[in-house]
Parts: structure tokens; C-alpha cells; sequence
């Protein structure tokens, strides 16, 4: 089985060119890559799945800069629907499945239970928006496809939370983190794992046969926190592990207003999992659990 991975430099590619190794020969193409795509260049996204045929793709490329999104609303939704939609249209030509990355910013964050894939939407950032945009692109092309809405995605790769916090906490006396937004941090490890274990039980004749299980689904860990509730939980893990030294930045737990952003976010983005496991048998370790994974894997 032949996979297209796109998105090669970002930190969940990175990972699931190696978890999904184990379903076929995977062909990991980025901007950077030997073999190079451009999602802005939609012909030439064409073009590339024209010529390698493959049997599965794989999108994990987005444009996640969400406060910078405000100001580059065109090449957001370029990146995060329109060439979303293109890949549907070449996937729907070779009668292959999808598999794509969502995000929890595509609701508004007003419900204090955990969203359902069923849930009503209502993304309060271009980014959420455009994201959203490139989930209804996928379902009209109506072609077998697994959404797999993520959020607060984190690795030692990258640029992502865990990583700025380590730097900061190095630089900084002390520093200031916001307590009033919550949702589930999730290694990306974890989610790469994840997707490749899904598609292993629709594996048939060599090919990936999704049948009822396409469709949209949460992804994330399990448990909830904020981002001062995660920054407080990776000082003194990343001080065990030797990833900080023994005195490093204080924290002090602050509100949303007092770290305004360009981009809103959504307060409460904590997803419900349930679907997954109903369908799959998969449900991650709590964020908390993944988070000492991470910081222990690197450490190693």
C-alpha cells in the first residue's frame, strides 16, 4: 500500500511517518521535502497525487499560526480549505480514502461538557473557521474519509506550548500563564499511534476499506486542564527528567483578558472521545500521563 503523507516538516508528520510504516510504503512530502508540494499551489497539488497514485492519503499539513491567521485570512483558508477541498477532488479521481487533522477551535467553547462530533459548531478565529471550511469540503466530496479533530497538540518538535515553556522557563524569573481556557493536551505521538491503529483494523486485500467507520471523530487525551494547569504540571516533570534546572521561572496563573491575543479562543474546547473508542477500541492516556510519556521518551 502506497501512502501520501503531506505535511512533512510539522511536528505530527514527523511521527506518523513512522507509525505508519507499519500499514506500507509511506511518501512523506512537504515544502522542504526531495519531492516538494505547496498547498497554496493547487495545481501543482494535483499534478503530484496524479503522478504518485497512491493507495491512502495522509493530511497533516495546516497553517496552525492562529493569531497570525487574523492577519493572512487568504492564505489560512488557501492552506486549510482550499487545497483541503483539492485533495478530496484528486482523492474522489482515484476512488482513495482521506485522512485528515480538525482541531477543537472550530466551536466556541461555551459548552462546559465535553463537545461531540455531533455537536454545533461555531469557530470564534479565521483559523477555527478555515478549519471548519476544510471538514465540510471533505464531507461534500461525499469519499470515504477519517476526521480526526485534535487539540492543544504538543511534541518535542516543533513549535508548540510544551517546547515555549521549557524556553521560557530558562529565560524568565517567572512568567505569567493563562487559567481561564481549558482543554486536553495531547502528544503527538499519541495521535500518530492512534490513526495508524484505526486504519490497521480497515485494512482489506492491502487496501484501506473504511465502510461505516468513515467519518468525523475527538482525538485527543483523556481529562482536562488549563494552559497554566499544563505549564504547572511540566516544570517540575521536565526538572526531573533534566530538561530544566533546578531553579527555574515561577508561575503565576492569569485571565484571558489579561493576555489579550489577536485570535479569540474558545474557553472550553474539551472534546468527547466516545465515538472513537465505540468504533475503534482507542482511547489515549490522560493528558497528564502523556505528558510524563513525552518528557520521558525524550529524556531517553
Amino acid at each position: 500500500m502506497e501512502i501520501l503523507l503531506i505535511g512533512q516538516e510539522g511536528q505530527l508528520a514527523f511521527e506518523l511517518e513512522r507509525s505508519l510504516a507499519c500499514l506500507g510504503s509511506v511518501m512523506a512530502v512537504g515544502r522542504k521535502s526531495k519531492i516538494h508540494i505547496d498547498l497554496e499551489d493547487l495545481n501543482g497539488v494535483s499534478a503530484l497525487i496524479r503522478a504518485i497514485k497512491p493507495d491512502l492519503i495522509v493530511n497533516a499539513a495546516a497553517y496552525t499560526a492562529v493569531d497570525s491567521a487574523e492577519s493572512h485570512q487568504d492564505l489560512a483558508y488557501r492552506i486549510n480549505a482550499d487545497a483541503v477541498a483539492q485533495l478530496a477532488q484528486e482523492a474522489k479521481g482515484l476512488k482513495i480514502p482521506i485522512v485528515h487533522y480538525s482541531t477543537d477551535y472550530v466551536f466556541d467553547g461555551q459548552s462546559r461538557t465535553p463537545y461531540r462530533e455531533e455537536d454545533p459548531t461555531g469557530p470564534l478565529s479565521i483559523y477555527g473557521h478555515s478549519k471548519l471550511q476544510g471538514e465540510i469540503a471533505l464531507r461534500e466530496a461525499a469519499i470515504p474519509h477519517l476526521i480526526f479533530r485534535t487539540g492543544w497538540v504538543y511534541g518535542m518538535r516543533g513549535q508548540n506550548f510544551l517546547l515555549t515553556m521549557l524556553r521560557l522557563m530558562r529565560e524568565k524569573d517567572a512568567l505569567s500563564i493563562v487559567n481561564d481556557q481549558r482543554g486536553a493536551p495531547t502528544w503527538c505521538r499519541l495521535i500518530a499511534e492512534a490513526t495508524a491503529l484505526a486504519l490497521s483494523q480497515c485494512v482489506h486485500q492491502g487496501r484501506i476499506q473504511l465502510g461505516d467507520r468513515a467519518g468525523t471523530y475527538h482525538l485527543t487525551a483523556g481529562g482536562e486542564t488549563s494552559w497554566y494547569g499544563f505549564a504547572k504540571a511540566i516544570r517540575p516533570l521536565a526538572i526531573e527528567r533534566g530538561h530544566l534546572p533546578a531553579e527555574c521561572a515561577l508561575l503565576n496563573a492569569i485571565t484571558t483578558a489579561q493576555y489579550p491575543t489577536a485570535a479569540k479562543r474558545p474557553p472550553h474546547s474539551v472534546l468527547a472521545t466516545e465515538k472513537l473508542h465505540a468504533a475503534f477500541g482507542i482511547r489515549l492516556p490522560t493528558w497528564d500521563k502523556g505528558l510524563d510519556l513525552c518528557l520521558t521518551a525524550k529524556a531517553c
